[in-house]
């Protein structure tokens, strides 16, 4: 791999050897994540324009942990704040010499940009209302590990679709392994031409129909950042699509609740779905580590045989 722009370009053996790969990294209870000298010797760049904590931390303890040297850079504190453009930008990012890149910006195909631009291995941490991969990635790996199969998968993501980069990467990968998807939301926020972006994906305003037989209900944030003018009415928006526990006797009894994060507990999800065995969500922050592990070794090609440092 060259770098990870998205998901859409990823063959499903692709995925599954991440997914796969992602195990190896991974931890038991109470456990810290292991040292290893995988990456010993590169340095890893975190470009952020936009505001994270989970995805940037993540990623920077993800390079650390195979013994790259991180380094994170924000827009807010870098010469962009200051008027430099985003080429002059990244021409002294590539005087630096980076091994990789790992890039959010507000404006979809961005990273995309910086790839033809520079020649350097990008990962794409997340790019306007495109893709945002590892956290698709991570999603499945949560799957996984809450003892289902991808293959056959009926999966109801409910909030703000048409903003949501998170929806795009987990339609791409789920309709890799035959799922059936269900993308609900207000009808503003739920554009007819979401029905194109893969096969067994429907679309529907109804929340009870979204949740029957589910065994993935997955909860989107409602990015006020990405409107321009507000999609429904403030304090409508719970009643009609925020997440109850009276919703879940709707799906299949063992279903998992899950959220990219951050959580607005009372507008999406209530504090008792959000706290109860069924979420998944504390789940999904700790795999970020353990995927965007096997994704940086993916992209750097780092050596396998290299034993874990402590």
């Amino acid at each position: 791999m060259k770098g990870l722009l998205g998901i859409e370009d990823l063959t499903r053996e692709e995925v599954q050897a991440i997914l796969d790969r992602a195990r190896h990294f991974q931890v038991g209870p109470g456990e810290r994540f292991r040292k290893f000298d995988l990456l010993k010797g590169r340095m890893v760049v975190n470009l952020f324009f936009e505001n994270s904590t989970r995805t940037r931390t993540s990623f920077e303890l993800a390079a650390k942990g195979l013994g790259a040297d991180a380094v994170s850079i924000t827009a807010q504190a870098s010469s962009v704040a200051k008027g430099e453009s985003l080429v002059d930008t990244l021409n002294t990012l590539g005087a630096m010499r980076p091994d990789a890149i790992i890039m959010r910006h507000s404006a979809s195909g961005a990273p995309h940009f910086l790839q033809r631009h520079l020649g350097i291995p990008i990962i794409n941490a997340g790019d306007g209302t495109h893709e945002h991969p590892t956290q698709a990635l991570l999603d499945a790996r949560t799957i996984l590990d809450r003892g289902k199969q991808l293959e056959g998968l009926r999966v109801a993501i409910i909030g703000d679709i048409a903003h949501s980069r998170v929806a795009r990467s987990n339609v791409y990968l789920l309709s890799k392994y035959g799922a059936d998807i269900v993308l609900c939301g207000p009808a503003s926020l739920l554009p007819n031409e979401l029905r194109q972006l893969a096969a067994g994906v429907t679309l529907t305003t109804d929340m009870d129909e979204a949740i029957r037989d589910a065994d993935v209900i997955m909860m989107l944030r409602v990015q006020l950042e990405r409107q321009h003018e507000a999609a429904f009415p403030a304090g409508e928006y719970f009643p009609f699509y925020g997440l109850r526990l009276e919703h879940l006797k709707l799906a299949k009894p063992d279903a998992i609740v899950m959220h990219p994060g951050p959580i607005n507990r009372g507008r999406e999800i209530s504090s008792e779905v959000a706290d109860s065995q069924r979420s998944a969500i504390l789940n999904q922050v700790e795999n970020g580590i353990s995927v965007r592990m096997a994704v940086l070794e993916r992209v750097l090609g780092g050596d396998k045989n290299a034993g874990a440092a402590h």
